[in-house]
């Protein structure tokens, strides 16, 4: 605010010495407004182009107190515009503008509250699919680690409706907010719920009396880590093999394992109402399908190959990576 009311000072101290200036000629030497203009501009930017007429000793001692003064004003104008540069202020407005033009590009894309712990696994897994994601964050630490990382982010408060309406809630496809605070998470659901009905929100709980608040808040699904990193431990001892087998399993496409999701409405039309059998996923592309989710969201593991590909329903398929990658440029 101080540089910025420097630059408002400098700019109405350049305006009083051209309308001194133009006055001054005016009366002084009985100049014309246009020829009184330009004197002062020609003094006042020291162009040298001559005088329109001869002055003077009035006019004369005029302009020298003209050129001081212009002189003087210049040099605080250039002190208050290079703090004001130096300050970043300038830079800050031209960065949130690029930004803000960014998010308003974005179609489809998944807001993620939060780059702590979670915050960064969730981002680093959408981008490995190439979703487009958009982070609000408030931290310091968490700032440096977002320009680090070359994140598309917003500096504000996810808790605070003004900074979530600047992420493009009514176009996001999904919200995943990671935030340590329960209450916060809760609150932000609250809000984002809100401005859209219709898009998925996934949040992260600390405790178990959170859990359904939060699903009644409106999210769509409430994960615990801690309670899922126990019970993953504790599978480990019982199930170590199941479990390493599982864990070998990757929706990244880098490892043998693979698991992809394909939605029927992306299908090919001629495949709508068909069964999984018409497809022939073994022999194009060489993945099998493990699993078949209904339209009322009931999931069927080991699908019969008879099974109909209505709309609204999803595929899951294995695979390794080349299969996979077979399975992507095929459907």
């Amino acid at each position: 605010m101080i540089f910025k009311s420097k630059l408002q000072i400098s700019i109405f101290l350049l305006l009083s010495v051209v309308i001194i200036g133009v006055t001054g000629y005016m009366v002084i030497a009985g100049d014309n407004f246009v020829d009184s203009l330009y004197m002062t501009i020609i003094t006042m930017s020291t162009v040298g182009f001559g005088e329109i007429h001869k002055f003077s000793t009035e006019t004369k001692l005029f302009t020298i107190f003209l050129i001081i003064i212009s002189i003087v004003v210049y040099g605080y104008s250039v002190t208050a515009i290079t703090e004001y540069l130096a300050s970043s202020k300038f830079f800050q407005l031209i960065k949130y503008k690029k930004v803000e033009q960014e998010i308003g590009k974005l179609v489809n894309h998944t807001i993620v509250c939060g780059y702590g712990r979670n915050g960064k696994q969730a981002v680093n897994k959408l981008r490995q699919f190439n979703v487009p994601c958009v982070v609000i964050e408030k931290r310091i630490n968490e700032i440096a680690d977002l320009e680090r990382d070359g994140v598309l982010y917003v500096e504000g408060d996810a808790t605070n409706d003004d900074d979530l309406l600047k992420l493009g809630l009514d176009k996001a496809k999904s919200l995943i907010t990671a935030l340590p605070s329960d209450a916060d998470n809760l609150f932000v659901v609250l809000s984002a719920r809100q401005f859209n009905k219709n898009f998925i929100i996934i949040s992260r709980a600390s405790s178990e009396s959170s859990y359904g608040k939060l699903k009644i808040a409106g999210a769509t699904n409430v994960i615990m880590p801690d309670k899922l990193g126990g019970a993953h431990m504790a599978s480990l001892v019982v199930t170590p093999d199941l479990i390493e087998f599982i864990d070998r399993l990757s929706i990244s496409g880098n490892e043998n394992a693979n698991l992809e999701e394909i939605s029927v409405n992306s299908l090919p039309k001629e495949f709508l109402s068909k069964t999984i059998l018409d497809l022939d996923l073994r022999k194009k592309t060489g993945c099998t399908a493990i699993g078949f989710k209904t339209s009322t969201g009931e999931y069927i593991i080991n699908p019969d190959a008879h099974t109909k590909l209505e709309k609204d329903t999803y595929l899951i398929i294995l695979g390794n990576r080349e299969q996979i990658a077979k399975l992507r440029e095929v459907f």
